[in-house]
């Protein structure tokens, strides 16, 4: 079960992955409370937007439209690359879809194809609208891909998900088409390629030049300390283990994941209060933010 991000942990989760994010006005509070649940979170669901223009596209799935009230989405990518934030909490994006795809997204799995729409999306998803026309001929430019990619690497990073997470809106029900023009099958095997990286922090919100290094050390993903890792960021994580009281090393800590480094992050898991599974010892998003391990890498 994840909870869905805090408005500044998503600005601080797209920036480090190297998204120039901008933030619309109100976005912050604007959501659809009061009409169904938000959360627990599962997933993102990209869509095409069937319009052309930034600026328009924005103030649509911002404000929404008599039939269907805004936030139509979270973000909205444009062709430029830009992420611009629309919304924070339940949104009208992802409407009714496939409780057996659902499911497969929990698990990570392969996705059936969708035929019932009998679940509520708008709980479970995070939804980024990307401008095109979605009639298979408005290009995708690089850059809006590569925005895109990076979109749903940061959430699937934070929440310590892997690419199966991100599904296209057509994937989840068979009333829409989008988005078209690229596979989703393609655009997975990008965000876990990207996912194998380490993050390209910018400089701050709305800005596109510079590059500096965050305060901490942003999430690697659940999955990268299952592979035994040898880095300089399991020293750092060590040392701050060290440092509030949640040591089992006898020796180090050093930069090859051990067992000592994973009873030592079940320490600290059952200092913030965790039982049982919850606290295995392997690294989640929120327990590792809450350790603030300084930027290493």
């Amino acid at each position: 079960m994840a909870h869905p991000l805090s408005a500044d942990a998503l600005v601080s989760a797209l920036q480090a992955e190297g998204v120039t994010v901008v933030e619309h006005a109100g976005w912050r509070t604007h959501n659809r409370a009061g009409h169904g649940a938000w959360g627990p979170v599962n997933g993102v669901i990209i869509h095409h937007t069937v319009t052309s223009g930034t600026t328009s596209s924005v103030e649509m799935c911002f404000n929404g439209y008599a039939a269907l009230p805004g936030p139509l989405c979270h973000g909205v990518i444009a062709k430029d690359g830009t992420v611009h934030l629309v919304g924070n909490g339940r949104a009208n994006h992802a409407g009714s879809g496939d409780g057996d795809v659902l499911r497969a997204v929990v698990a990570e799995t392969a996705l059936p194809a969708p035929n019932e729409n009998d679940t509520d999306g708008n709980v479970h998803f995070y939804g980024f609208e990307c401008v095109n026309l979605g009639d298979g001929k408005d290009p995708w430019p690089d850059v809006q891909l590569e925005a895109m990619v990076r979109t749903s690497a940061a959430l699937c990073r934070a929440h310590g998900w892997s690419a199966h997470s991100v599904i296209g809106h057509k994937e989840w029900t068979n009333t829409k088409i989008d988005p078209r023009g690229f596979t989703m099958a393609d655009f997975r095997t990008r965000v876990a390629t990207r996912l194998g990286k380490t993050t390209t922090p910018n400089s701050g919100s709305g800005s596109g030049s510079g590059s500096t290094k965050p305060t901490y050390q942003p999430f690697p993903g659940a999955d990268w300390f299952k592979k035994k890792p040898r880095s300089a960021i399991v020293t750092a994580l060590g040392r701050r283990l060290v440092a509030v009281g949640c040591s089992a090393y006898t020796s180090g800590p050093g930069p090859q994941w051990t067992e000592a480094d994973r009873l030592s992050y079940a320490k600290w898991q059952r200092k913030l209060g965790y039982t049982g599974t919850a606290a295995d010892g392997w690294p989640g998003a929120k327990s590792w933010a809450a350790l603030k391990i300084p930027y290493s890498s």
